[in-house]
């Protein structure tokens, strides 16, 4: 183990891309690592390369956050560091976005990451101790795209 100070992590929204690399490279650095996602079958491969965990969860529910974090305190000990990678999209013109598929979005994508912090800061608060990550999609970039388009007509 190098000089970095935490020893657990859990990572919210574990996809192919950004949560990915910062898992392997959070294992190569001997931390133990959780994966966290709505479908953990695609974690599968990441998983066993790693010897990771897989956590299934619905970032919107109150609920279903509170019962990963009591599972994961359980199975990999309370993290030192969340990561919060979990997004939802609604696709299309914004005349034409189904408004339920945009609740959803914000539901997962907003209130997910203010449910995963609360319950981290919940127990890194106590210790004094932990680091927690929002970090975000291409889904970002392509929102801002849109927002050219609308502007430039």
């Amino acid at each position: 183990m190098t000089d970095f100070p935490y020893r657990t992590a859990l990572i919210v929204g574990t996809g192919p891309g950004i949560s990915a690399s910062l898992a392997r490279g959070l294992a190569a650095l001997g931390v133990k690592v959780g994966l966290a996602a709505r479908d953990v079958d695609k974690l599968t491969t990441l998983s066993t390369e790693i010897d990771a965990p897989t956590f299934s969860v619905d970032a919107s529910s109150a609920s279903a956050v509170a019962s990963l974090f009591e599972d994961v305190d359980h199975r990999l000990g309370e993290p030192d560091v969340v990561v919060y990678n979990a997004s939802a999209r609604a696709h299309g013109p914004i005349a034409e976005l189904d408004p339920h598929a945009v609740a959803q979005a914000i539901a997962v994508t907003g209130f997910g990451g203010f449910l995963i912090t609360q319950q981290a800061a919940q127990r890194m608060i106590p210790r004094g101790h932990g680091a927690i990550l929002l970090t975000s999609a291409s889904a970002s970039t392509n929102r801002l795209s849109a927002v050219r388009r609308i502007r430039n007509g």
